[in-house]
């Protein structure tokens, strides 16, 4: 790196106004969700012990081989900072003693996570994700309301055609006959796999109906059902859900080869996304689904439980690129403050401060010199009134109060200037 050119780390990107604007606008969209729903909000530490996420993620899950950010404390703890937060919420579960409060126990969060994976255009190294938790109750219903909570959410944020893709793969009673089956019919085309596929093919080859290498799409359209080998229990419970998610008229695709990319999942799997036009899905904007074993997992008691979470970024992307035509801001304040002298400064300073207590909203040219400068900015900004403030004006305890669209004045004492204003505003 050249000298004094010190740039953002790969995969890490500034936000600004405009983007913090967009995250603020969806967070308080999902509170008013969450709260409607009865999540209450958590916020879980940015790094956790590694051993979570490589118990609960999963040891042979592309985030833990490839994508954490871990390292050694001096005091020789091995942590990571969170690849994602669902592992923390289940460790917070357990820590606080969770286990006695009613059922479900509803969560949500909105924070920052970290992946060492390719940049590309939605994803990046350092994200935002904004998620779902209900911990605690085993009925399907628990799994149709965390659809529907996401996909009440993107519809108010304006996504329109949003469908769920669906799927069930099972539990530890019935998965187990359909991964004999499935590496069987693998290891048949071993040849004709990714090369990634190649090992998940051996080490979990659920992870190989979750590849996109079109080479893998293309086998995988042939490969054995999940569906075809669920037991009792797991198949009652999906045909329990799919009632729920047409009762509740949202559209859904069962997609036998959907799994998800982490190994913590049973029975439920969800994807939701916006269709284009054409019909294509444009990419995941949310997903998620029941993971029954990962309290358990974790050190606690066994206890069902069914979440999901989304990408900030990816979704303030995709509304930035659906808006052609950003509508016209409207003014951010209606005063433009301006004063000549260092006196008025004075005199200026305390009045804005004053109108800050009163609420009253003030753009300000406190720096500037020049009065044409600040009645430029002030015009420039639409706002209605300008109060100017000379060295005349600060020694009579006066100010001048122009309306900026006809340049009416009125002489004003400094006392009465609030009230003034509130009377126009």
């Amino acid at each position: 790196m050249a000298k004094n050119n010190y740039q953002a780390p790969t995969g890490m990107h500034d936000l600004f106004q405009g983007e913090l604007d967009q995250m603020a606008r969806i967070e308080q969209m999902a509170k008013r969700v969450a709260d409607f729903y009865g999540f209450e909000k958590i916020a879980t530490p940015i790094l956790e012990f590694s051993e979570i996420f490589e118990k609960g993620t999963g040891a042979f899950t592309d985030i833990v081989e490839k994508e954490m950010y871990t390292f050694k404390t001096k005091g020789g703890d091995i942590l990571t900072l969170r690849p994602e937060i669902t592992p923390g919420v289940v460790r917070a579960y357990n820590q606080h003693g969770m286990q006695n409060l009613p059922k479900p126990v509803r969560f949500w969060y909105l924070g920052p996570c970290f992946r060492h994976e390719r940049p590309q255009a939605g994803r990046y190294r350092q994200f935002n994700q904004l998620g779902f938790e209900s911990l605690g109750a085993e009925h399907p219903i628990i799994d149709a309301i965390t659809i529907l909570v996401f996909y009440s959410l993107l519809k108010s944020l304006g996504f329109k055609k949003l469908a769920v893709q669906i799927n069930c793969i099972g539990d530890s009673q019935c998965r187990g006959g359909f991964k004999k089956a499935l590496s069987s019919y693998l290891r048949s085309k071993t040849s004709s796999l990714c090369v990634q596929c190649r090992v998940r093919q051996k080490k979990n080859p659920l992870r190989v109906l979750d590849c996109k290498e079109e080479k893998c799409e293309a086998i995988k359209k042939n490969a054995p059902q999940i569906l075809d080998h669920l037991c009792k229990d797991c198949s009652d419970h999906f045909k329990g859900l799919l009632e729920f998610l047409e009762e509740l008229e949202i559209p859904y695709n069962v997609n036998p080869y959907l799994v998800r990319g982490l190994d913590y999942y049973t029975r439920t799997v969800f994807e939701i996304s916006e269709d284009t036009e054409d019909g294509k899905a444009q990419g995941s904007l949310a997903g998620g689904g029941r993971y029954d074993g990962l309290v358990k997992l974790l050190g606690g008691k066994d206890t069902p439980a069914c979440g999901g979470a989304m990408g900030i970024e990816r979704v303030i992307n995709l509304i930035k690129a659906r808006t052609k035509e950003q509508p016209p801001k409207e003014p951010t304040c209606e005063v433009y403050l301006t004063q000549v002298g260092e006196l008025a400064k004075r005199k200026a300073l305390k009045l804005f401060e004053q109108l800050r207590q009163a609420n009253i909203k003030v753009a300000e040219g406190l720096h500037k010199e020049s009065l044409s400068a600040q009645l430029k900015q002030a015009d420039k900004m639409k706002v209605k009134y300008s109060i100017i403030i000379g060295q005349k004006e600060a020694l009579d305890k006066q100010v001048i109060i122009r309306e900026m669209k006809n340049g009416r004045q009125k002489i004003v004492d400094m006392d009465k200037v609030v009230r003034e204003l509130k009377g126009k505003i």
